[in-house]
Formats: structure tokens, C-alpha cells, sequence
């Protein structure tokens, strides 16, 4: 029997039924098949030589495919599993699974004491056996057969994990001696990966639960050639250098305090400034907008978060319930905005005319994220949200989907991100029961932001399963200046929440009908994204958003008095910086401000106070010479409305 298989280009061609794609591949050169990894089959990643019995389009992924990365570290997490077996007997294994950037392992090390000093000896085997070209074989078992054989292993992990299964769809996957539990893909055998660096270890509880048994889980990254490991390696030596939370602390941004609470950030002077900078930019561009700013509390009774469905999502994720003298009355520490901007549209009945509604707020908000997963800025249990909710007519729909686009374009390219793309984030047809709402509304929310991606020409990619549990989302992904990628900004289309709050209005035939809401938040959250800017610009903040644009610095303490002078001229025409007091050389506060990523550094001696006039010095060009206060104020105030405008 034939089968038809649609390639990429649109090109239909007839096969055999039960031809593998790498069967696929080698019927269109024998150098592709070199290197395939894996393969799409109707939108469902598979192994290469899993045979094909239907019809379908196939895409073949290699190293250069996200999915091909992905599947070529999952096999790699494999093969670190069955070297450590081998160097440590009667370990036993928790999850192993791919992550952004290479994958890790949970793994309980029983009696053995392992630290990085172990790390070239676990890679040395690793490599050993990667060069045996062991092939990824696929066993689907039964559930008993499954519990049989971990049984026989005493890993009482993967036995817990497969009670968790129904049965019937249980697949082990072997490649040399190591067997695992696995539904797959894997690469079709060990040899093409050439390169592997265990990055580091830390401690996981099982199943993420404080309560049990902490492993020990190894971070590592594998690539098929030497080089491509070493330039990774160079490249993360830069973002060493570029770690938020070491520039945070040497510039003063940010703070954590044990005292206060684990993920809790404070922010500091010079970080508070600078913040709110952020956000009055983006006020002044929701104002152009036609957004109006509301405030809502930090906490709601439970049961507003029960009509939203955050209670159900987010409650084990959350802060334990507020408990008040009143009995049964209970409160959270709001996981979301969005309820609360439901209950400020339901305020008075609503016509047609009043849409769109903008509400905007920088929101804090609150999830009890676990200790081992808090990361400085990026993963906080309080953070704060510059979030909108826009309730329109579906008419209206698509347009302000595309507005909400502009705006996040437009903070892109204020702040220097020209590279991103944006994901189009649907359900997971398999698996509809995670969201809420009906099959009619889903499929309108997702047309309508596939639609308004097009028509903005967006470069964009599809993800199944990673939308929000309300509604599909347009996520922005953006490389910062040295590759990583990160999501920044989000636009969410939701027909749900105006259900469940019963949100009205009376339209122009005079009958009551439901709003769609669309959720947006262009930074995502602003400790987030304060950490993204940190390190995408390596601390060196544009000129209208650094803590001080100019330090003073007078070549004696004579000269302090002027100094004075010209910072408050200075202060007078929008321009902020800071003096330099100390009684130190020149050179040595020339080489501070550098370090301190000053953009302009005016020194001022006996010359410049006779003649009214600073030397200017601009961080990483030189000397500029010299000019008068007003000459100086200028040029920095045309340089930020260039790049603010």
C-alpha cells in the first residue's frame, strides 16, 4: 500500500506505508540523511526510522531546528544517565528532560559524595560512549512489564512515575546498555554528538516538593561539533560578565534581603529611578493610546479568584490564604490583575460607544515560586506587571490586537532589540481539558491573532500547548546582543474571563453581549525585563534611561564650588549626574566613572571656571573637547529625544 507524503515545499511524494522519514530523507541525498535527527509527522515530533502509515506532511529536523536541538540534548540526557551509571553503581534516576539550552538530570547519587571535580571523568565516559554509534530503540510495554523492570532495577522514581501512567502508552528507549522510561524522540544513534561540558549541579526535591528527597541535578550542554562547544563556552564567559545580578549589586539597582524574604527584591535608589523611568515611558506612550490608569489592592477574596479560574491554576502555585478575624472569610495575595479589571469593567452598565475600554496598571502581584527555581530578577515570588486589559466589541477586536502591537515594537525599538520573532502560542488539540471555554471561542481567539500577526508582518512561529489556560496568546521572543533568547511582552485574546464575570454591554441593535478582553503586558514583568535590559546592554543603559548620564569631575577640591554650579545648571535643562568629591587623581576618577558605565565625564579645572565651559569626555569614544553648560545640556537632551521619539 502507498502512502502520500507532503514535504515542506508543498511537493506530494508516494512511498511505501511503513517508510521511516530517514527513508525520506535518503531519497533526497544521502547528505541530508547525515543529518537528520528526528522528524515532524502531522505537527507530532517522532523518532527518524519510526515507520509512517498514513498519509501526512513531513518535516525533517536537524541541528539547525529548535526541535532538533531539543530532541538531540534530550538523547544526550540519556547518555549522561548511563555514564554515571557506570562510573556510579545503583544510582537511581529521576527526569532527565531538555531544557532551553542543553538538558539536565535528576539523579539520586545514593552513598557517592559528587562535586564539579567529578565533572571531567562523568564527560570522559559520556564521550566514550556516544562514540560507540549505539542506536535509540524504542519498546512500547505494558504498564506491569514497565513495573516490572524498574522494579528489578530498585528505582523506586521511575516507579512512581509510571503508576502515574495509563496504560498502553509506555515506551522504554535503549541505546547501549542504559534502558530508560521515555516516550521520546531520540536521534537515530549516539555517534553524532561529539562535544558534552557539565555546566553545574545543583539540588532539586523530587517532583519540585520541599518535602522530599533532594537530588542532585546535573546541568550540561552536548553539540555535535568541538567548536561549536567551545564558541558556547566563550559565549557564556560574556554572560558571566553580563549577569544581572552582578551588575545589579555593582551599580546599586537591586537588592535581596534574608530577612525580608527569599525572592522578594527590593530595589534600590539608583534602581527605583530608572524604573520608574520604564514606566513613564510607557505611561506617556498607553496615554497616546488611549489607555487609562487604574490601582487595585495587593490581595482579593478567594472566591473572585475562584469565578477567574486562577484559583484552580495558580492556587497551589500561590501564597497560602489570608485568614481574617471574620470565620470563613478568606483572602489571597493577587496571583493576577486581571479579576480585579473585570470588577472595574462591571462598575456601571456599558454601551457599545464606551469601547474599546483600556485599562492599564502597573500591578504587583504574587506566586509562591519554589526556592531552587528563584533566579535574581528573572524568577521572584512579588513582581510587578505592566499590565492592560482592553475590553472590546469582536469588531474591534482585531484592531486593537495591532495596536497593542505597535506599542511593543515601539519599546523594542527605543531600546535596541532588532531581533525577535514572534510566537503564536494555540492549545493543545490533544489535550483540551487543561483550558477553559469552548471549542467556538478558542477558535475565534485564535484566528483573530493569527490574522493581526500577518497583516503586521510579523516573522512568527507556531507552538502547540503553550497557550495561557484562557486563551491563545502572540508571545515576543527577542536574542539579546549576545544571542540568548528571552519572551518579552505578551498579547493574550480571551473570550473566557467576560463569561465567567458575565461582563456585558448593550450594542446598537439594544440587546446585552459579551466583550472579548485581550490581556497585554509589553515588558511581561518589570524585574524581568529590568534583568534582560541589564544584561542585553552589559549595564551600559541608553543615555535617557541610565541612573546618571554625567559625573563631574574637578581636577582639585578648589574646583568643588564650580562643580556645584554646573550640576544645578545642568539639573535646571532635565539633565541628572552626580560629582566625583573624592580627593583622587584625575586618571583614577576618569577610570571609576568607566567602570561605573557613566556616559559623560565633565572635568573641570581653573580653565573651565574662567571660561564657563566643561571638558567632555564620552565613555568609550574619548575626549569631545570643550564647550559651554548650555552647549553640553543641549547635545544631551537632542540625543534622548532621538531615542525616545
Amino acid at each position: 500500500m502507498m502512502i502520500d507524503i507532503t514535504l515542506p515545499d508543498g511537493t506530494v511524494k508516494p512511498f511505501e506505508k511503513g517508510v521511516s522519514a530517514m527513508d525520506v530523507a535518503k531519497s533526497i541525498s544521502e547528505g541530508l540523511a547525515r543529518n537528520v535527527l528526528a522528524a515532524k509527522f502531522n505537527d507530532i515530533i517522532i523518532d527518524a526510522h519510526r515507520p509512517l502509515e498514513t498519509n501526512g506532511s513531513l518535516r525533517l529536523l536537524t541541528w539547525n531546528d529548535t526541535e532538533g536541538k531539543q530532541v538531540f540534548w534530550h538523547s544526550s540526557a540519556h547518555i549522561l544517565a548511563a555514564a554515571v551509571e557506570e562510573l556510579y553503581p545503583g544510582v537511581k534516576f529521576g527526569i532527565g528532560p531538555a531544557i532551553e539550552n542543553g538538558f539536565y538530570y535528576d539523579i539520586d547519587f545514593m552513598q557517592y559524595a559528587v562535586n564539579p571535580n567529578d565533572f571531567a571523568k562523568i564527560e570522559a565516559k559520556f564521550l566514550e560512549l556516544a562514540a560507540q554509534k549505539s542506536v535509540f530503540t524504542r519498546q512500547d510495554i505494558c504498564k506491569a512489564e514497565a513495573l516490572d523492570f524498574f522494579k528489578k532495577k530498585d528505582d523506586g522514581y521511575k516507579l512512581e512515575l509510571i503508576n502515574e501512567l495509563e496504560d498502553g502508552t509506555i515506551s522504554l528507549y535503549e541505546s547501549g546498555d542504559f534502558t530508560d522510561l521515555c516516550r521520546g524522540p531520540h536521534i537515530p544513534d549516539t555517534s553524532v554528538i561529539k562535544a558534552v561540558k557539565i555546566l553545574s549541579l545543583a539540588g532539586a526535591f523530587w517532583r519540585g516538593d520541599e518535602k522530599r528527597k533532594q537530588l542532585t541535578r546535573l546541568y550540561a550542554i552536548s553539540f555535535p561539533k568541538q567548536k561549536e562547544l567551545a564558541d558556547y563556552l566563550v559565549l557564556l564567559e560574556e554572560a558571566k560578565k553580563r549577569d544581572h545580578r552582578k551588575l545589579g549589586k555593582e551599580l546599586e539597582l537591586f537588592m535581596f534581603s534574608q530577612p525580608v524574604g527569599q525572592g522578594l527584591p527590593m530595589w534600590l535608589p539608583k534602581g527605583t529611578a530608572l524604573r520608574e523611568r520604564l514606566e513613564n515611558f510607557l505611561k506617556r506612550a498607553q496615554k497616546k493610546a488611549g489607555y487609562q490608569q487604574v490601582m487595585t489592592p495587593h490581595i482579593g477574596d478567594v472566591n473572585l479568584y475562584r469565578t477567574s479560574g486562577h484559583y484552580e491554576k495558580y492556587g497551589k502555585d500561590s501564597f497560602q490564604a489570608i485568614n481574617t478575624p471574620f470565620e470563613g472569610e478568606e483572602f489571597l495575595l493577587k496571583p493576577m490583575n486581571c479579576p480585579h479589571h473585570c470588577e472595574i469593567y462591571k462598575l456601571k452598565p456599558r454601551s457599545y460607544k464606551d469601547l474599546p475600554l483600556r485599562y492599564a496598571e502597573f500591578g504587583t502581584v504574587y506566586r509562591y515560586e519554589q526556592s531552587g527555581e528563584l533566579h535574581g530578577l528573572t524568577r521572584v515570588r512579588g513582581f510587578t506587571q505592566d499590565d492592560a486589559h482592553i475590553f472590546c466589541t469582536p469588531d474591534q477586536l482585531k484592531d486593537e490586537f495591532k495596536a497593542v502591537i505597535d506599542i511593543i515594537l515601539y519599546i523594542f525599538k527605543t531600546l535596541d532589540f532588532k531581533d525577535y520573532t514572534a510566537q503564536i502560542s494555540l492549545r493543545d488539540p490533544n489535550n483540551t481539558t487543561k483550558y477553559i471555554g469552548s471549542d467556538e471561542n478558542w477558535e475565534k481567539s485564535e484566528r483573530a491573532i493569527i490574522e493581526a500577526a500577518a497583516e503586521k508582518g510579523l516573522v512568527t512561529t507556531t507552538e502547540l500547548g503553550e497557550a495561557a489556560f484562557y486563551g491563545p496568546k502572540l508571545d515576543f521572543m527577542v536574542k539579546d546582543a549576545i544571542g540568548r533568547k528571552w519572551q518579552l511582552g505578551t498579547v493574550q485574546v480571551d473570550y473566557n474571563l467576560p463569561e465567567r464575570f458575565e461582563l456585558e454591554y448593550i450594542g446598537a441593535d439594544n440587546q446585552k453581549h459579551r466583550p472579548v478582553m485581550i490581556h497585554r503586558a509589553p515588558f511581561g514583568s518589570m524585574e524581568r525585563f529590568v534583568a534582560v535590559l541589564i544584561e542585553h546592554t552589559g549595564g551600559n543603559f541608553p543615555l535617557w534611561l541610565t541612573p546618571e548620564q554625567f559625573i563631574i569631575l574637578p581636577i582639585s577640591e578648589k574646583y568643588l564650588d564650580y562643580a556645584e554650579k554646573v550640576k544645578l545648571e545642568l539639573e535646571l535643562q532635565d539633565c541628572r549626574g552626580i560629582i566625583d568629591e573624592r580627593n583622587e587623581k584625575t586618571g583614577r576618577k576618569i577610570r571609576d566613572a568607566e567602570l561605573n558605565k557613566i556616559p559623560y565625564m565633565l572635568i573641570v579645572g581653573e580653565k573651565e571656571e574662567a571660561e564657563g565651559t566643561v571638558s567632555v569626555r564620552k565613555r568609550g569614544e574619548g575626549d569631545l573637547g570643550a564647550m559651554s553648560v548650555e552647549t553640553f545640556a543641549n547635545r544631551v537632551n537632542e540625543e534622548v529625544r532621538a531615542m525616545i521619539e
